[in-house]
């Protein structure tokens, strides 16, 4: 009787844990394949996980990375494109041939000083972690600056505030071995978020599970940070540069991704409805891993609507990263998929 009670236990020690991974990551959502949009349309681009777009010059520009292969096929080449939106025909474009050495992009943010834009991008090569600086003048995209520095464990997004001046975002706060497990399957807390002021990094938030996407609403102070780990966006008020309250959680339900505002500041975000399909998809195991395109309109603290606009099993669109809006339209990228989908307003 006795063994029978340790072995009980045992299972039970055994069990518990493998049951909150799967409840706290989706396992057990029903996804239904839905859409509050009109498919428009789609663009090749591999691995085109995030965008940044200038809506009073209309144009996108869009991270693209090929995950999958990492050597280019097809022609294909990693780097930063360009969507002339007054085109009637929306084609990338490569803008960073004339970078020199790896560029792997992945988050990316945009500001307009002056005539021109800064655009920074986290770069992930075989040998280290940096944020890559250029200067895009409508046409000609030109490298100012490569941003090194030992705090950058494993940056994933970044959003300037003032030229030179960016929150960037740590997914892991450890890089390998048994506590990066714990992070991912656990949801153990320990990534953050660092202010860059011109010069030096510090950190303006910790413990936060997966610190992912992130991005900034210059009207009210406000920074949010997707933690697709916990199924949350954090909300904090910048109360000086570089130093955040927190507010409160807006409860995503899904594993948001990269998070983008429109004009008016409400929030467009893509992500992983079952993290789980989304490792197995991202490790080769599994052919699809599902999407989701939420709209996110924040009052204050728990006062927001959040609004479904459209979810995937995956066999359309794969592990949806980031959502961009563009009058009556929205730009989805993905983290590994060869395709950008156009979502249309339906009756437009």
């Amino acid at each position: 009787m006795r063994i029978f009670k340790i072995v009980i236990i045992g299972l039970l020690l055994l069990l518990v844990p493998v049951l909150y991974i799967f409840l706290t990551t989706g396992f057990f959502r029903t996804i239904e394949n839905y859409s509050d949009l009109a498919v428009q349309e789609t663009m090749f681009l591999p691995g085109s996980e995030d965008m940044a777009i200038s809506r009073s010059d209309s144009f996108l520009i869009i991270s693209a990375t090929d995950r999958k292969f990492y050597d280019p096929t097809d022609g294909f080449v990693n780097g930063l494109y360009l969507v002339d939106l007054k085109q009637s025909e929306w084609k990338p474009v490569l803008l960073s041939s004339s970078f020199q050495g790896e560029f792997n992009p992945h988050g990316i943010s945009m500001i307009q000083t002056g005539e021109t834009y800064q655009i920074v991008a986290i770069n992930h090569t075989s040998e280290y972690h940096s944020v890559e600086v250029f200067t895009f003048d409508g046409s000609v995209l030109s490298h100012e600056e490569t941003i090194t520095d030992p705090a950058l464990v494993s940056p994933n997004d970044l959003v300037l505030t003032a030229p030179d001046k960016f929150y960037i975002t740590n997914d892991h706060g450890y890089t390998k071995g048994f506590m990066r497990l714990l992070e991912d399957y656990g949801g153990i807390a320990f990534s953050n978020v660092l202010y860059y002021d011109g010069d030096s990094f510090t950190e303006a938030a910790e413990n936060i599970a997966y610190a992912n996407g992130i991005n900034y609403d210059q009207d009210r102070a406000l920074l949010y940070v997707a933690s697709p780990r916990s199924f949350t966006i954090k909300v904090y008020h910048e109360t000086s540069a570089g130093s955040i309250d927190f507010m409160g959680n807006i409860k995503c339900g899904t594993g948001a991704d990269n998070i983008e505002l429109d004009e008016s500041g409400v929030l467009y975000t893509a992500g992983h409805p079952n993290l789980l399909k989304f490792t197995s998809y991202a490790t080769g195991k599994s052919e699809y891993a599902p999407s989701e395109v939420l709209k996110i309109t924040y009052s204050d603290k728990d006062d927001y609507k959040l609004e479904r606009l459209y979810l995937d099993s995956g066999e359309k669109l794969s592990a949806s990263s980031v959502a961009c809006k563009y009058g009556e339209f929205i730009f989805v990228g993905t983290v590994m998929d060869d395709e950008v989908l156009i979502l249309q307003s339906k009756g437009n």
